[in-house]
Formats: structure tokens, C-alpha cells, sequence
């Protein structure tokens, strides 16, 4: 019997955008579980704490089994491990996304040579939509539901 494909989708997710549900979706098509890794990053302030941010992708998903939210700290590499992901999948939404992530691909690679990382490029309407943006607009009193998944409304979670 072959291993069950598992990925470990890792972010801060703060907050979680339609461009990452986009990528969760489509690929489920490739992976038989993916775990929505949220991780903590010292260089990074949060906005919505852990909680509301576990709450908020728990609503997208709600109805998949396949999708798992969990936070975590320290290396990806060792969470895929305590989680028996073999896969590390990521979004790319321009040129600098690929060379930023293809440098901590490669330092995963060679930390945890069993473990591929996998990256997928966001669809098109979708490449200008990120969390530092999405999280000015919330802060500045924007409205910002577009580019939020469906049925999350943010101040549900502040």
C-alpha cells in the first residue's frame, strides 16, 4: 500500500487571504491531507492573535476532513517530520516570491533530503492579494472582504 500524501502548508496567515485558500484547494488534487501549519515568526507582529487566526481558516475548511489547522513553532522541517508530511507546499505569487522561496527550499532540502517542497503559482486574479496588504486595509478601516475567503468577515475575529 502506498503512504498517504501529506503536506504541510506553512504561513502566518495573518490573516488568511483568498489567494492561500486557492492554493489549499487546488491542491488538494495532488495531496490526500494537508495541514495548514501556522507558524510563529519573531520578525512578524500579529494582528489577529493565533486563536482567532486557527478559528478563521477552521471556518473555511469546516467542511473538508482533509484540511488540518495546527500552529507550530521552530523549524517546518521538523514539524513536517512530527507530523509525517513528506511535503512542503508553498504559493508564489511573483518572481521575488520564487527566489525567496526557492532559497529556504533548497536549506530544507538539505536539512531534510526525504522532504519535497512544492510550489504552486497563485491563479492570476490573485497575485496582488497578500496579508501585509489585506492587514493595512483592515487597519486603516478599508473594506477588505474581497480578498478574504468567503463568509469571513474580519472583525468577526479581532
Amino acid at each position: 500500500m502506498s503512504k498517504k500524501r501529506v503536506a504541510v502548508f506553512p504561513g502566518t496567515f495573518d490573516p488568511f487571504t483568498i489567494g492561500h485558500e486557492s492554493i489549499v484547494r487546488r491542491a488538494l488534487f495532488i495531496f490526500d491531507e494537508i495541514i495548514i501549519a501556522i507558524g510563529s515568526n519573531a520578525q512578524k507582529d500579529s494582528f489577529f492573535t493565533l486563536e482567532n487566526r486557527i478559528k478563521m481558516i477552521s471556518f473555511v475548511f469546516r467542511d473538508d476532513e482533509r484540511i488540518k489547522i495546527r500552529s507550530y513553532e521552530g523549524l517546518t522541517v521538523d514539524f513536517c517530520r512530527e507530523v509525517d508530511a513528506g511535503f512542503i507546499l508553498r504559493g508564489i505569487r511573483t518572481a521575488a516570491d520564487f527566489e525567496y522561496e526557492r532559497g529556504i527550499s533548497q536549506m530544507n532540502k538539505l536539512m531534510a533530503p526525504d522532504i519535497e517542497s512544492i510550489m504552486l503559482l497563485t491563479t492570476p486574479e490573485h497575485t496582488p492579494v497578500n496579508s501585509t496588504i489585506v492587514r493595512d486595509i483592515i487597519r486603516h478601516g478599508g473594506d477588505a472582504g474581497r480578498f478574504l475567503p468567503e463568509g469571513v468577515r474580519w472583525k468577526d475575529y479581532r
